[in-house]
């Protein structure tokens, strides 16, 4: 009889450290994620520029687009301890979800760089594009904001290592052919999506 009590207790203790292991653990990442709070980087679009722009051939199938836009992008990491490194910047410009450019002319500026906790970094982009196939559905439409002389709506979507940043742009169409059309932090707020 005074076998199977000792195994019992036995059975108790092992059951009782492995729920201390399990709660020491457990405060053991809350402690490290209350340290590290992961806060997600912010992104807003400062300033933007289109120039050159002109549809050719909107009506036929061989609809293009050549343009200029520049964008320059501030990035800003809101964490208290932890220091952001960016080692490559992708971006895409869109028009009504179809691509016009599927990268930057030049690399952006800066390429790489590293971000110290509580700062906002600039990040300029340039897209050039010349005789850019539009799809026939598309043309159309960009045809008609470009004749309005409004402002031109377009989607800049930007990868930056793991988040991807996903910016809605309203540039002033340039009065004359060959014109600059610039606004300032043009568009509403970029998401950030990891």
């Amino acid at each position: 009889m005074s076998g199977y009590g000792g195994r019992g207790t036995r059975e108790k203790t092992c059951c009782g450290s492995c729920c201390t292991v399990l709660i020491s653990l457990g405060f053991v990442v809350l402690i490290y994620w209350a340290i590290f709070q992961p806060h997600q980087i912010r992104a807003a679009v400062d300033y933007a520029e289109l120039s050159n722009l002109a549809v050719s051939n909107a009506s036929s199938p061989a609809a293009a687009v050549t343009y200029h836009v520049a964008v320059n992008l501030s990035l800003y990491n809101p964490s208290k301890r932890v220091n952001i490194y960016y080692d490559t910047i992708d971006a895409e410009l869109a028009f009504r979800g179809a691509v016009l450019s599927a990268s930057p002319a030049a690399p952006a500026s800066p390429a790489e760089f590293y971000q110290r906790r509580k700062t906002a970094q600039a990040v300029r982009l340039e897209f050039d594009g010349k005789g850019v196939a539009v799809p026939a559905d598309v043309a159309p439409e960009l045809e008609r904001e470009v004749k309005a002389a409004a402002s031109l709506g377009l989607e800049l979507s930007v990868k930056v290592r793991k988040p991807k940043v996903w910016c809605e742009l309203s540039i002033p169409v340039p009065p004359t052919p060959g014109g600059l059309g610039a606004a300032a932090g043009s568009g509403g707020p970029c998401w950030v999506k990891y």
